[in-house]
């Protein structure tokens, strides 16, 4: 193998790598306040909605690396079908709040994540997906 296709083959790997995934714009929405409330126990969460709903197709394609660095760490995390995974961040008060493994059917907004972590899905219901 010559050097200059290993040193191409190294270019291209370290792009790769490092390239970066989508950014969601998220002017207008309060990320401190809406990690300090843990599962949405305080009620904070619930005066955000409106504006996680219009803005959901700007989420799409972010990275669940990204989310989880946004939104701090999922609520409930679930594996799903062909290495696909769920993130869960309740949004008010419920069960969940005594204990999280508590079964809730508080309002919530989850995160379908393609196999190779990509948002592909955001939905506002109540439960578990």
């Amino acid at each position: 193998m010559s050097s200059s296709f290993r040193y191409f083959s190294f270019l291209v790997l370290l792009g790769l790598s490092t390239s970066c995934t989508k950014q969601p714009d998220l002017r207008g929405f309060d990320v401190e306040k809406f990690v300090q409330d843990e599962a949405g126990c305080q009620g904070i969460r619930m005066s955000q909605v409106a504006w996680l709903k219009s803005h959901k197709e700007n989420l799409k394609g972010v990275s669940s690396n990204d989310i989880e660095d946004i939104l701090g760490k999922p609520d409930i995390q679930q594996l799903a079908d062909r290495n696909q995974e769920y993130y869960v961040y309740f949004l008010e008060k419920g069960p969940h709040c005594d204990k999280i493994i508590n079964p809730s059917q508080a309002y919530c907004m989850a995160f379908r994540f393609s196999a190779i972590g990509l948002a592909t899905e955001i939905t506002f219901q109540n439960g578990l997906p």
